[in-house]
C-alpha cells in the first residue's frame, strides 16, 4: 500500500453535499455517499475530523438579513443547522461501523458533547470520526473559519476543503470555457484573487499557521484517498 502523507485531516464539507433536490434539506443517499468516502480513508488508517456547513437547511443572508432580521440571530439559526446536518452524517457514519462523535461550539448537550480540544485530540488519537458543529460557536464566523480554527487546534497536518468543482479557477468554469485551471496557489494569491474557495478570514489564518489547503471534488472517484496519498488532486494552497 502506498505511503500515507496526511495522518490527520478536517474535511471542510458545504451543507450542499447532504443536500436534497434542488439543493435544499438533507437527502439520506446523500449523507451514504459522504460516510461511504470518509470510511475509505478511515480504514487506510488516517483520523479523520470534519466541519459540516448549513447552507442546505439555512442561508443566513438570503434567508435571514435580506428580510430584515438581526445578524446575531441569523448567524445562531445557522449554527443549528450546522448541528443538525452534524448528526445527520454521523448517523450514516455510525451505520457503516464508524465510530463517531459530534462535538459543537455552542452548548446541546442533549445531542452532542460540547467541544474541548484535548477531548477531541482523544477522540481522533481512538480513532473515532469527529464532526465539529455550530461553526465557532460565535456569529459573523463563517463554517471555512471554523474549520481552520478546529484544523490547528487538533493539529491537522491539512484542511481539505470538498466542493463539486475539482479545483480552483480564475473564474467559473462553468460560465466561461476558457477559465485558468490552478494545480497551485500560494496564500496571497489566493487572497488577492479573491478566489470563492474560503473566506478571507480562514485563509489567513491558514496563511498565518502555514497549515497547506487541499481543494477537490469530494465527488470525484477516489479524490479524497488521493489526497491523503499526496498525489496531486486539485488545487493546492500553501505558503
Amino acid at each position: 500500500m502506498a505511503e500515507i502523507k496526511y495522518r490527520r485531516i478536517l474535511l471542510k464539507l458545504g451543507g450542499e453535499a447532504l443536500a436534497g433536490e434542488g439543493g435544499f434539506g438533507i437527502n439520506p443517499r446523500q449523507a451514504e455517499f459522504v460516510a461511504r468516502t470518509v470510511c475509505n480513508v478511515v480504514n487506510m488508517g488516517v483520523q479523520v475530523a470534519i466541519v459540516i456547513g448549513g447552507g442546505n437547511l439555512w442561508r443566513g443572508k438570503q434567508d435571514g438579513l435580506d428580510h430584515g432580521m438581526e445578524r446575531v440571530t441569523a448567524d445562531h439559526m445557522g449554527m443549528l443547522a450546522t448541528v443538525m446536518n452534524s448528526l445527520a452524517l454521523q448517523d450514516a457514519l455510525e451505520r457503516m461501523g464508524i465510530p463517531t462523535r459530534v462535538m459543537t461550539g455552542i452548548e446541546v448537550r442533549a445531542v452532542a458533547e460540547p467541544y474541548i480540544q484535548r477531548r477531541a485530540v482523544r477522540h481522533l488519537e481512538k480513532g473515532r470520526v469527529i464532526i465539529f458543529g455550530a461553526g465557532t460557536g460565535n456569529p459573523y464566523f463563517t463554517t471555512d473559519t471554523a474549520a481552520s480554527l478546529r484544523a490547528m487546534e487538533i493539529d491537522a497536518e491539512v484542511l481539505i476543503k470538498a466542493t463539486k468543482v475539482d479545483a480552483v479557477y480564475d473564474s467559473d468554469p462553468k460560465k466561461n470555457p476558457n477559465a485558468r485551471r490552478f494545480e497551485h496557489l500560494t496564500y496571497i494569491d489566493a487572497l488577492n484573487m479573491r478566489v470563492g474557495v474560503m473566506d478571507s478570514t480562514a485563509m489567513a489564518m491558514c496563511m498565518d499557521n502555514d497549515l497547506p489547503i487541499c481543494v477537490i471534488n469530494l465527488w470525484q472517484e477516489n479524490a479524497l484517498e488521493r489526497v491523503v496519498l499526496g498525489e496531486p488532486v486539485g488545487t493546492t494552497i500553501t505558503g
